[in-house]
């Protein structure tokens, strides 16, 4: 712990007073435009990866990066997502795999879990892109986890859509979907595109989205 307590000694002596009116602000009220979905994985870092201050990303973060579908019992994932599109009115939700995911390679390379059951239990909720992952051939292991990483994000998108908040809010046409994939080692983002369901380079595409899809303009 005592990195961690130093560190908050050097955030408070040197970061706070530089934004000391930016904290003032925040104090009483909060206005983040993104809910920003990703994994708890320690390498990745929504903030600092799009470069956004306190009050700027709304975020939840858990192992996988999973958005269960909505049911009787909602858990702290489901009343996040509600608190933020309906409370909150973001505009947009980013759901964000990374590289190297350790719980997509144990769901990849079928992994007993039964060391871990809680995780085992939670990945259950990336099934249904298990089992499409799995109906594909892959050149190697790599390529194997890889896919499943991309998989996951488009069930989870697939997920959220059933969230009554989520389609209330893009039948009102007040909500984007995105779904990324960063690559630790390059800093990187691949973006879904919801037109083709392939996932393209965000630095190229930088308008792309999962859902809905953005309309071209019709040539007269």
């Amino acid at each position: 712990m005592k990195d961690i307590i130093e560190g908050f000694l050097k955030f408070h002596s040197e970061a706070y007073p530089e934004r000391a009116d930016l904290f003032k602000g925040l104090a009483t009220q909060q206005n983040p435009r993104t809910l920003f979905i990703s994994c708890s994985d320690s390498r990745l870092v929504p903030e600092l990866v799009t470069q956004h201050e306190p009050g700027g990303l709304f975020v939840i973060r858990n192992a996988g990066n999973i958005v269960p579908s909505y049911g009787p019992e909602p858990g702290g994932v489901s009343a996040s997502v509600e608190y933020a599109v309906t409370a909150l009115q973001v505009t947009d939700v980013v759901i964000c795999g990374h590289s190297d995911c350790g719980a997509m390679t144990a769901i990849a390379n079928c992994t007993c879990m039964d060391h871990m059951p809680a995780v085992g239990s939670w990945l259950k909720y990336a099934d249904s892109a298990r089992v499409v992952n799995e109906s594909i051939e892959h050149l190697s292991d790599g390529d194997r986890i890889e896919s499943m990483v991309r998989e996951n994000v488009i069930a989870q998108i697939e997920n959220i859509k059933t969230h009554p908040s989520v389609r209330l809010a893009i039948r009102e046409g007040r909500l984007s979907l995105h779904g990324w994939v960063y690559d630790i080692e390059t800093g990187s983002i691949d973006a879904l595109d919801g037109a083709t369901n392939d996932f393209v380079s965000l630095a190229e595409h930088t308008e792309v989205r999962a859902y809905p899809i953005q309309q071209l303009p019709v040539a007269v």
